[in-house]
């Protein structure tokens, strides 16, 4: 029996239009009936989730969030931080000057906005703030404060240009972070010790829920580690070629209600 769902957002949970629909809205109260725990567990910052955890009710005394790509684990009824790791402003020193040697745009984040040093700023960029609804700023690299925690930044780009960039990273930047593409246009850069499948561990420990006790559900690159660390980890059927590799299941896509098929077929049964 599982205890724990571990489920991404974008691409696994929501549907191209960035909805719950019907069906996994369903399936998801269904498996929660039966007793178990539901977290979302997503790259994005804690702003793009909040109304989603209030659409399915995910904010009981019981309930966490994972954002940022793991680098944050928080309670949601009281918000109350369980786990994060952040870069500093030593980290966006180096990580910018990489921005501009290989000449990829590049946003970050602290923890309440997303920021720019670009003055012609990226449409993906303006994507992540639609998607999320951060606060958003424009900052020259000097105005920067320098006790700045950012839970993560990003390179971006079109994604054959972000694939050269990946290519030509330097060796030290492969040696400090973490480097995780969360879709074709976003490269993430977290510190050594997040991923979701940590952030994943970590909660699971807190709970007293064992690794076999757990589904993660994902579709892309910044997926794998929980899916791999999960007792059943289920790829979208809309995942990358490498998460279907290592699921243990693959369901239906996004957009056919593929989270809400994973759990009847896994969880309901």
């Amino acid at each position: 029996m599982y205890k724990l769902l571990t489920i991404d957002m974008d691409g696994t949970l929501l549907n191209n239009n960035h909805e719950v629909t019907a069906e996994v809205r369903e399936a998801l109260q269904e498996a929660r009936a039966k007793g178990v725990k539901v977290v979302l567990c997503t790259g994005r910052p804690l702003a793009g989730v909040q109304s989603y955890i209030k659409e399915l009710q995910l904010n009981g005394e019981e309930d966490f969030v994972i954002v940022n790509n793991g680098a944050i684990v928080q309670s949601t009824y009281t918000n109350e931080i369980l786990f994060k790791q952040f870069l500093n402003y030593q980290d966006l020193m180096l990580i910018h000057q990489t921005s501009y040697e290989l000449q990829t745009p590049l946003h970050f984040f602290d923890e309440n906005c997303l920021y720019t040093t670009n003055k012609l700023i990226s449409p993906y960029t303006v994507h992540e703030v639609y998607l999320t609804k951060i606060p958003f700023r424009y900052t020259t690299f000097d105005e920067v404060s320098r006790d700045i925690e950012m839970p993560k930044a990003m390179f971006i780009d079109e994604p054959a240009k972000l694939d050269a960039t990946i290519e030509r990273m330097p060796a030290i930047m492969k040696e400090k972070y973490a480097l995780v593409k969360s879709a074709p246009f976003y490269l993430e850069i977290l510190h050594k010790e997040v991923s979701k499948g940590t952030a994943v561990q970590k909660l699971a420990e807190k709970l007293g829920i064992a690794r076999e006790e757990i589904m993660a559900m994902g579709d892309n690159e910044n997926d794998l580690s929980m899916i791999q660390y999960a007792g059943c980890g289920v790829a979208m059927g809309n995942a990358i070629e490498s998460v279907k590799a290592v699921a243990d299941y693959v369901t239906i896509s996004n957009n056919e209600h593929g989270v809400a098929h994973a759990i009847r077929e896994l969880i309901l049964k």
